[in-house]
């Protein structure tokens, strides 16, 4: 393939994403129930969530065992103010709320957190059908105090949500060739120090 045929499947695919969003614009929303879920400071629900906002952007994360997961977390958590400025924004997981903090302070991430324990909202509200703990995101309006979901997308490699993706695309790799990790230190083969007590 060359240059000029990759910038214009690149110009294709820039066409595509605007059509994409304006039919999202006009997607018909549904209502939903006020699911309940738990936090650092007590049960919550999907109203309280949105604060003083209209619009309510809820990640799907399946929690601290997802190294994916964590890597769109990694990715998004940069997004954070910006997104705040215009929704509210939650991160959920089935990871109980203390989990979810000592594992969110760990990667720097200052997303607010609910846990739906495995319960009735990921159960009714998944971003994939058959599947009650799949990564994504859902977006929620609301009109007084009825809830109604917009859109949702599913996370999984090679998307358009995280840009690793793109980024080893442009170096002719996939997930085939990469899969994230939680850290990218390597065991030397033979350690100085005697390898007492090492943790990796």
């Amino acid at each position: 393939m060359t240059n000029s045929e990759i910038s214009a499947l690149e110009g294709q695919i820039c066409e595509l994403t605007a059509k994409l969003n304006q039919l999202r614009g006009q997607n018909k929303a549904t209502e939903v129930k006020n699911y309940s879920f738990e936090t650092l400071y007590g049960a919550t629900t999907l109203l309280d969530l949105f604060g003083t906002q209209e619009t309510l952007l809820v990640i799907h994360n399946m929690g601290q065992g997802c190294r994916y997961c964590t890597l769109w977390a990694d990715g998004l958590n940069g997004f954070v103010p910006h997104l705040e400025s215009t929704m509210a924004l939650v991160l959920v997981s089935k990871d109980a709320p203390e989990l979810q903090r000592r594992f969110a302070n760990s990667r720097g991430w200052r997303f607010n957190l609910a846990s739906h324990g495995g319960g009735e909202y990921i159960q009714e509200q998944t971003v994939m059908e058959g599947s009650n703990n799949e990564p994504g995101v859902v977006v929620y309006e609301r009109k007084g105090d009825v809830i109604f979901r917009k859109n949702s997308c599913v996370f999984g490699p090679g998307d358009l949500y995280c840009p690793m993706w793109i980024l080893l695309g442009m170096a002719g790799l996939g997930e085939q060739q990469w899969t994230p990790q939680y850290k990218y230190w390597l065991r030397p083969q033979q350690m100085d120090d005697g390898c007492q007590n090492l943790l990796e």
